[in-house]
C-alpha cells in the first residue's frame, strides 16, 4: 500500500510520517519511509538544487522539471520495488505537491503538470493521501522558528503563493475525495497521530490486511 502525506510547509508531515512508521512496524508490518524531493542519491542531489535559498532565479518550469526528475528516480529505484515486495510505503509529499505548488502556486497549467507527473511516475498513484490541514501562515511561522535548515527557497515565497497552494489542495481533494483524508494539524502532535492511525488502519483493512 502506498500512503502519501501532503500539506502546507510546517504542517508536521515529517513528524507524522515517522510516528506512523513506528506504529506500523510495532504492529508487525514491513514499512518503508521516504520523502520528496529526495530518497535516492540522485534525488537528494536534485533536492539541494531545488531548496537552496541562493537559487532565487530558478524559473517555475525548471523547478517543475527538477521535481519530476527527482520523483522519477525515487519511483523507479525505491517505491515500486518496495510495493512489489508488499511493503507499506510512506512518502512525505508526492505528485500532489507538484500540482499544488508548481501548478496552483506558480499558476501554471494544471493539465501540463499532470502529463509530466504521469510520465515521471509511470502512472503510479497513492492508495491514500493524508492532508494535514494548517493555515499557511502558521506553518511558515513554525518553520522559521525551528531553524536548523527548515527555511528554504519555497518557504521564502510570498504569502499569496502559499495561500494559492492551500486553495489548490482543496481543489485536488474535491476532485478525488475518496483518496484523501483531511486532518486538523493545529491539534497537539499526539492527537494528530491518533487521527492519522485511525484513517490509515481503516484503509489498510481494505488494501492490505495485517499478516
Amino acid at each position: 500500500m502506498f500512503i502519501t502525506f501532503e500539506g502546507s510547509d510546517g504542517s508536521g508531515k515529517t513528524t507524522q510520517v515517522q510516528l506512523l512508521a513506528e506504529y506500523l512496524r510495532q504492529a508487525g508490518r514491513s514499512v518503508l519511509k521516504t520523502r520528496e524531493p529526495g530518497g535516492t542519491r540522485i534525488s537528494d542531489g536534485v533536492r539541494q538544487l531545488l531548496l537552496d535559498l541562493a537559487h532565487t532565479e530558478m524559473h517555475a518550469r525548471a523547478e517543475t522539471l527538477l521535481f519530476n526528475a527527482a520523483r522519477a528516480q525515487l519511483v523507479a529505484e525505491v517505491i515500486r520495488p518496495a510495493l512489489a515486495e508488499g511493503t507499506v510505503v510512506l512518502c512525505d509529499r508526492f505528485a500532489d505537491s507538484t500540482l499544488a505548488y508548481q501548478g496552483y502556486g506558480h499558476q501554471q497549467e494544471i493539465a501540463e503538470m499532470a502529463r509530466m507527473i504521469e510520465y515521471a511516475t509511470g502512472g503510479l498513484r497513492p492508495d491514500l493521501t493524508v492532508f494535514l490541514d494548517l493555515p499557511p501562515w502558521e506553518g511558515l511561522r513554525r518553520n522559521r522558528s525551528q531553524g536548523n535548515g527548515k527555511w528554504n527557497r519555497l518557504d521564502a515565497q510570498e504569502l499569496s503563493f502559499h495561500q494559492r497552494v492551500v486553495a489548490g489542495y482543496r481543489k485536488l481533494i474535491a476532485r478525488e475525495p475518496q483518496r484523501w483524508v483531511e486532518i486538523d494539524a493545529s491539534q497537539p502532535r499526539e492527537q494528530v497521530h491518533q487521527d492519522v492511525v485511525r484513517a490509515v488502519e481503516k484503509r489498510l483493512a481494505v488494501f492490505a490486511p495485517a499478516p
